[in-house]
């Protein structure tokens, strides 16, 4: 079968052949050079998370295996808001939300996706075996079934059922500012979340290669108007991975990622030659000053790594941390820095 790289290379020589110059002119981007395996996911989600991600990194394994199977732990637990698991839509329907991207600029998503366990997993086919980047909705749905994926069972979690009966009492749509306390892990309870109320897990990955890859998966604001998308199946806002500079992904606010493409907005400020925090932390500034006086009722965190393996993190609010995995520091949780005091 023909891999979209090789389609990609074989058009490339064939259209410096026509034009009179080597192939080599339109050569894909340089990799990265190799470096210790690294992994780095948003909330406390991530240590779990990447647990999953360290098995396949350890082995040698690539980035991009090790960002879907790490994020794929957490779809399983259905827990965090993630997964089947998580708090449905206005209407009562559970739909999810997923992307991944490798090193050469490959990507897949899906949106408003139903009764999949694992939409990561989709996402990564619609990136290997269709020629697109994007399905959504029932057309995501006959894709993953056409893939193999079975179709769940169309009902809610016990939490997740009471949460939305909870919110039905006055169906009002107020966003919670995205945070975690007290280290629980129960499922929040309720329209206005409880102890962990985040709803998004972002994985970022470096391999033995120094190749990068990045992941995203979500079930969305609990509560939304049916159909409404985040920035997290977005590429370039939830996601973004540049092999010669580094990645970065978001979680909290999705409008609010998605009004400064936020992950490239951080891919870009690395590549003016700031560190991974201090790129987060001008993304994150940026949106403080497009809110004004709102910005303290939403919460938006960047995640970034460069080609160096130097990662950081940034939030606009108190009560976002990230996880990371490596060979020396083996697995820690990291209160992020956040702007507003």
């Amino acid at each position: 079968m023909t891999t979209r790289r090789k389609f990609l290379t074989s058009s490339a020589a064939s259209l410096a052949l026509a034009a009179g110059r080597p192939a080599a002119a339109l050569s894909l981007p340089p990799r990265a050079a190799a470096g210790k395996p690294l992994v780095i996911s948003t909330w406390d989600a991530g240590l779990n998370a990447n647990l999953g991600a360290w098995k396949v990194l350890s082995k040698g394994g690539r980035a991009l295996d090790a960002v879907e199977a790490g994020v794929m732990v957490t779809e399983a637990e259905q827990s965090c808001c993630v997964g089947l698991g998580g708090n449905p839509d206005r209407e009562g329907i559970v739909t999810l939300d997923a992307c991944i991207m490798d090193e050469e600029f490959n990507c897949g998503s899906v949106a408003a996706l139903e009764r999949i366990k694992h939409p990561i997993q989709v996402a990564r086919r619609v990136m290997e075996r269709t020629p697109h980047v994007m399905l959504v909705g029932e057309g995501a749905q006959q894709f993953a079934v056409a893939q193999g994926f079975p179709l769940e069972p169309q009902k809610l979690s016990p939490d997740a059922e009471l949460a939305y009966q909870e919110w039905l009492k006055t169906s009002q749509y107020q966003p919670v500012v995205n945070i975690e306390n007290s280290g629980s892990r129960k499922k929040p309870v309720g329209p206005v979340g409880g102890a962990n109320n985040h709803d998004t897990i972002a994985m970022l990955a470096q391999d033995a290669r120094g190749n990068l890859s990045g992941s995203c998966t979500t079930s969305g604001m609990g509560f939304k108007m049916r159909g409404r998308l985040g920035d997290s199946p977005l590429i370039g806002s939830g996601l973004y991975v540049d092999n010669a500079v580094g990645a970065a992904a978001a979680t909290g606010q999705g409008e609010d990622v998605i009004r400064i493409a936020g992950a490239h907005t951080v891919v870009e400020l690395m590549r003016q030659g700031l560190s991974p925090k201090a790129a987060c932390k001008a993304a994150v500034e940026r949106i403080a000053r497009i809110k004004g006086a709102k910005a303290r009722d939403i919460q938006v965190c960047f995640i970034a790594v460069n080609t160096q393996g130097e990662y950081g993190a940034f939030a606009l609010q108190q009560g976002f941390s990230y996880a990371v995995c490596d060979a020396s520091n083996q697995q820690q949780l990291i209160q992020s820095e956040y702007l507003l005091k």
